[in-house]
């Protein structure tokens, strides 16, 4: 017999922002002038990465605390992430003076430990366990029975998604326009969650999309599947909206009130965070970027429309910067490998740079010549001007009789060279 959820009601999300009066920013909705050119439509941002901790996972997380008792407190609270979440609860934790414990892989890089030591202080403990979010997971559901403490889920609870959803209550109070298109990312779909029971009731006419990362594509599976399934494989990149496994109460909500779910690839998540910092002076994580990275797929529906875009959050890893913009080239079409056979002799490798056009750059080369072989191979990574460049190098290539294999479309290969 399927199982039924409880599902969160409009009045607990308006408690919710009664609740969080004072802790959090009221982050603004902003018209964007070069996105709203560029698909001939009226774009605004819901600029969530100027929140406290630099994401909503605030809302939710200090609601679920705030509505529970003192007694109920009394032997703290846990939860497990890797980040946002932990930075929410880590604020909450210091701003309720409760105690928390806060399991992380350790494979979490030291800034967001720090960040999230930063917002929490002497309120909370941090344990770092095992070498993915699922050995943090479990360690701290037994921490929960040992300590009989509370466990804050990040997204599959009613005061989490209530929190959320204040989100939503702020979009729809500071739009003063008619919202036709309301996009927001979905990772466990708390989020989404919460902003459409806001919409489906006060402005049930605003088509609500969901976007995931193409390489995480949990919600948009359960729900072509009816029901909710578990990813074996999931691109860890967008790592605020990567998650193996949906809620069993978002997942109800989602599949009724989404009107669409879109995927995204992570390569145009990348151009979208280059090109947000470098146009809007915007630092947007992964997940931030998303929302505005689908406006690409659905851009002859919105022209003349409105169009609200959550940016969820801005907690990026400046370390990540290099991994970015290699995506992002790889995705637009201007960076690409290959493994090139030289023939072992003097003026083989010059030969092979006539091939090169003017404008074609070596990014990477990678050699080492070996003895009594006719042929060394080469890893080369070559970057374009233009995507166009493509096929005129691949015609002197082959004019030129390079003996060469493409890595790029070989992505088992191509991860294990690049």
């Amino acid at each position: 017999m399927e199982t039924v959820h409880s599902a969160p009601s409009l009045d607990n999300i308006f408690l919710a922002a009664e609740r969080l009066r004072g802790i959090i920013n009221h982050t603004p909705i902003l018209y964007n002038a070069h996105l709203s050119e560029q698909y001939e439509a009226n774009i605004y941002l819901k600029r969530e990465d100027l929140q406290t901790v630099r994401s909503y996972k605030i809302r939710g997380a200090y609601n679920k605390m705030a509505s529970l008792s003192r007694e109920e407190l009394a032997n703290g609270i846990v939860c497990a992430s890797a980040g946002n979440h932990a930075q929410g609860v880590a604020y909450a934790c210091r701003k309720m003076e409760v105690k928390g414990a806060i399991f992380m892989p350790t494979t979490t890089p030291a800034q967001k430990v720090k960040q999230v030591r930063l917002f929490g202080k002497e309120w909370i403990e941090i344990h770092l366990v095992g070498d993915t979010y699922d050995d943090a997971y479990y360690a701290s559901k037994e921490y929960q029975t040992t300590n009989k403490a509370i466990f804050v889920h990040p997204f599959d609870d009613l005061q989490v998604i209530e929190g959320q959803g204040t989100v939503g209550l702020e979009i729809f109070k500071d739009a003063d326009f008619k919202i036709d298109y309301l996009l927001m990312a979905i990772g466990g779909g708390g989020l989404a969650s919460g902003i459409s029971t806001v919409f489906k009731q006060l402005s049930p006419k605003t088509q609500l999309i969901g976007v995931e990362p193409e390489g995480s594509p949990t919600m948009r599976r359960s729900v072509d599947a009816g029901q909710v399934v578990t990813l074996d494989h999931i691109d860890k990149f967008v790592d605020g909206a990567a998650v193996r496994r949906a809620g069993n109460i978002t997942f109800e909500i989602c599949q009724k009130s989404l009107d669409k779910i879109l995927l995204v690839p992570e390569g145009k998540v990348c151009s979208t965070i280059l090109q947000l910092y470098n146009e809007e002076a915007i630092v947007a994580e992964p997940a931030g970027a998303l929302t505005v990275s689908a406006l690409d797929f659905i851009k002859d529906e919105i022209k003349g429309k409105n169009v609200v875009v959550l940016i969820s959050g801005g907690n990026n890893d400046i370390t990540r910067t290099e991994e970015i913009k290699e995506r992002s080239l790889l995705y637009e079409g201007l960076k690409h490998y290959f493994i090139i056979r030289f023939p072992q002799r003097s003026g083989a490798f010059r030969e092979f740079l006539n091939v090169l056009g003017p404008n074609d750059d070596i990014a990477r080369f990678e050699y080492v010549k070996k003895t009594n072989r006719e042929q060394g191979p080469a890893l080369v990574g070559i970057e374009l001007k233009t995507r166009e460049d493509f096929a005129p190098l691949i015609e002197r290539m082959d004019e030129n009789r390079i003996v060469y294999e493409y890595l790029n479309d070989q992505p088992d290969l191509f991860q294990f060279m690049v």
